[in-house]
């Protein structure tokens, strides 16, 4: 499938609120070159880390009540080896539609987060909103979630370490070079993936560097 077909097939289930998955890679057609960085983080929030703590004030889409969410998209992030680029000039609208941010709440359940991540992080990526708002759903689809985080039904305390092995085994091809675990006063605050622009794992140093220092983390449950 050619790069715009494949585009507008995720287009076309953005506008009607499905997911497609349709991943990059060997064989595959690819996603646009990017210009002007390197790779791609992606990185998947644990959201009741998020919502217990005081940035979480006002956000009722995804911490109302009765709201239970365990990894989120918190962003895809075009990234350099050393430093990012923010906030580029765009000839695209600063702002989301609401209609497209709500093709979106599956995974990325903030209109404000949304609009945030594209004006700080999409307008960097050359794409329309559109279409990198679907590499991001593409992006998000290409990672298997352990088990073990999706069925976190009580609070726990987990080793650092297996985490990443969690992740290195569900996921054929990720390093523990290519991810990062963070942690925010003793919980689980993110999952930080490095891929390359075709959306294959790649290791990144730097982010590696931002692995929380613990040995353990609490992991709030998700419901």
């Amino acid at each position: 499938m050619r790069t715009s077909a494949r585009l507008n097939v995720l287009r076309a289930a953005a506008l009607a609120g499905a997911t497609v998955i349709l991943p990059y890679g060997a064989g595959a057609d690819e996603p646009p070159k990017p210009s002007g960085f390197d790779f791609y983080v992606l990185a998947l929030s644990w959201s009741p880390t998020f919502c217990a703590s005081a940035k979480a004030a006002g956000n009722r889409d995804q911490c109302g009540d009765g709201k239970r969410y365990g990894l989120v998209v918190h962003g895809l992030w075009p990234q350099n080896e050393r430093g990012y680029p923010e906030n580029c000039p765009t000839n695209q609208p600063r702002r989301v539609p609401d209609k497209l941010e709500r093709t979106l709440f599956d995974i990325m359940p903030s209109m404000g987060l949304i609009g945030h991540q594209w004006r700080k992080h999409g307008t960097c990526s050359g794409l329309s909103q559109m279409d990198y708002f679907a590499l991001t759903r593409a992006a998000y689809e290409r990672i298997r979630i352990p088990d073990t985080l999706k069925a976190a039904e009580k609070t726990m305390t987990v080793d650092v370490d297996a985490i990443e092995t969690q992740f290195t085994r569900a996921n054929a091809g990720l390093s523990r070079q290519a991810l990062a675990i963070t942690c925010e006063r003793g919980k689980l605050s993110e999952i930080r993936v490095c891929l390359t622009p075709e959306l294959a794992f790649r290791d990144c140093p730097a982010i590696d560097a931002q692995a929380c220092s613990l040995p353990s983390v609490t992991v709030p449950p998700a419901r």
